[in-house]
């Protein structure tokens, strides 16, 4: 389990690294280009509720991961996070989701075309 600091808490929000992994890079890759956007899950320690995380390039994120190894990325869910991100929606991830092997096809990811609530509902469970 990884962990995301943001902004100067230095309390982290606990995220799967496989899932962290993937977060990283459509993250870094939004920020690098000063495109702002949210982050958004629901709790699953218990708390009721969800929380919305407002990112952009002068607010401080640090990534940090349990295991040593970089997790290999699979490409259909970096594209379905990457063009959910860029949505009015922001980014919803689940944090129990399993994410499909490198190079599987995420076929619970929905099309470029699926109504947005139901490609919310879809990248919950594949991210």
């Amino acid at each position: 389990m990884g962990h995301l600091f943001y902004s100067t808490s230095t309390e982290p929000i606990r995220i799967p690294d496989r899932l962290l992994s993937h977060l990283k890079v459509v993250a870094t890759t939004k920020l690098r280009r000063s495109e702002s956007f949210t982050l958004s899950w629901t709790h699953v320690d218990g708390t009721p509720g969800r929380s919305t995380l407002w990112l952009q390039p002068a607010i401080p994120l640090r990534f940090v991961f349990d295991s040593a190894e970089p997790e290999s990325l699979n490409a259909a869910t970096l594209k379905d996070m990457a063009d959910m991100a860029n949505s009015s929606a922001g980014l919803v991830v689940d944090l129990e989701a399993e994410i499909p092997a490198a190079g599987a096809p995420a076929r619970s990811v929905p099309s470029r075309s699926a109504a947005p609530a139901a490609a919310r509902r879809s990248l919950s469970v594949a991210a």
